[in-house]
């Protein structure tokens, strides 16, 4: 057994340290025999913001970026956001991001300590039972396939959540959904949970993760392992590509969140609508999505994180035509385009239905086409021609109601 040890970095990060290195390794060495790392980060969070994580010798193991302050890592289990496993003897380090430092300076301490004896896994709260889910909407079929209820980002206690996997699915389910991409930040802790919890509540967990930078988001879907946030975004492309996932920028032109990283090659998928697009009279998301490249396929998210904070899942709504309800049909069905968006589960819909478009409950609003010309739709459920390209519905002040491609 290997005594237990304590190091400590502390110091204070300045402007320049930020402006010449953001993401900072502070080394330390784990001994043999070791059976848990606990890793304590404190500054002064009113001045400023550091994320932390964690990398060992063979590689990642974890992020949980500002959500956490401390992080322990065993053989048998691991803080949410990290990876559990043996604490391989050699040189680890704890990942420090200067997200936020002031002019004045941050002044930080990491205390690091080793241990021969694992402390007991923290209780986790009991899984909610499975809700009583609202009746489908009745919606056609299109050659076999069947139109899906989603949405492609959601968070978790794995990143800057406030629900498990298990009560965010029990949310999802309640709200109706039949999947929810679940894109925790800069980490695939979450991954081993969601086949299970997925099957526990009736719906389609599509493992994902956030691939997140102080110069814009994406999200990465897809079963395709740890996508590594340090390398520029063209890798992240590539990462998703050469393992069988998609890449959807997010929120592009989201406040501090905007997308603002080169890409060589520009990904179709984007999160057009996103529930920071609370006056969808803005038509800044739309303009940024046609200038980005014509034939953006247009995404929906939530973007949920906590009751109260954010816009619940489902709103807004990603639909997918999918030949069923399994990760892999629903990825496929996204990265062909086979989608449609809208304000939530029950809200005014626009579907493709081949070379027609269904608007559903959308009585007095305006099909607007891809060549600009623009139709008043009768009735609460009409079927309308279709051109190629992305369709949309607007209400009489020029609202988006909804998108089809």
């Amino acid at each position: 057994m290997s005594p237990a040890s304590d190091l400590v970095h502390k110091g204070r990060w300045t402007l320049a340290d930020r402006l010449e290195q953001p993401l900072r390794a502070l080394a330390f060495e784990v001994p043999r025999a070791t059976a848990a790392i606990t890793v304590e980060l404190s500054f002064e969070r009113a001045a400023g913001v550091l994320d932390l994580g964690c990398a060992g010798p063979n590689g990642f193991r974890g992020w949980s970026g500002g959500a956490r302050d401390h992080y322990t890592i065993t053989t048998g289990w691991a803080t949410p956001g990290y990876l559990p496993g043996e604490p391989e003897p050699g040189e680890w380090a704890v990942l420090l991001r200067l997200h936020r430092v002031p002019p004045t300076g941050l002044e930080y301490q990491v205390r690091i300590t080793t241990t021969g004896r694992a402390p007991e896994a923290p209780a986790t709260p009991a899984a909610p039972p499975p809700p009583e889910r609202p009746a489908r909407r009745p919606l056609p079929e299109v050659d076999g396939l069947s139109w899906l209820a989603g949405d492609c980002h959601s968070h978790t206690v794995h990143s800057d959540g406030a629900l498990t996997p298990a009560e965010l699915a029990a949310l999802a389910s309640g709200q109706g959904l039949d999947f929810l991409a679940v894109t925790d930040h800069n980490t695939v802790s979450h991954h081993p949970e969601l086949p299970s919890v997925g099957a526990r509540y009736g719906l389609t967990l599509l493992p994902g993760q956030e691939v997140t930078t102080d110069t814009g988001h994406a999200n990465v879907l897809g079963d395709v392992g740890w996508v590594d946030f340090r390398q520029p975004p063209d890798r992240w492309l590539a990462h998703a590509t050469e393992h069988g996932g998609l890449l959807s920028i997010n929120h592009p032109v989201g406040t501090d969140c905007a997308w603002r990283n080169p890409l060589t090659e520009r990904p179709r998928h984007v999160e057009v609508w996103h529930s920071g697009w609370p006056d969808r009279r803005w038509g800044a998301p739309l303009a940024w999505a046609g200038a980005w490249r014509p034939d953006v396929i247009a995404l929906g998210g939530s973007d949920f994180h906590r009751l109260g904070d954010d816009a619940l899942p489902g709103r807004p709504t990603t639909w997918v035509l999918a030949a069923d309800p399994s990760p892999a049909s629903v990825l496929a069905a996204l990265a062909a385009g086979r989608v449609a968006v809208s304000a939530g589960p029950r809200a005014p819909l626009l579907l493709r239905l081949g070379d027609e478009l269904l608007a559903l409950d959308a009585e007095g609003t305006a099909l607007v086409r891809p060549d600009g010309s623009r139709q008043v739709v009768h009735g609460d459920r009409a079927t309308l021609p279709a051109m190629a390209g992305p369709h949309r519905l607007e209400s009489h002040e020029n609202e988006v109601v909804a998108l089809a491609q």
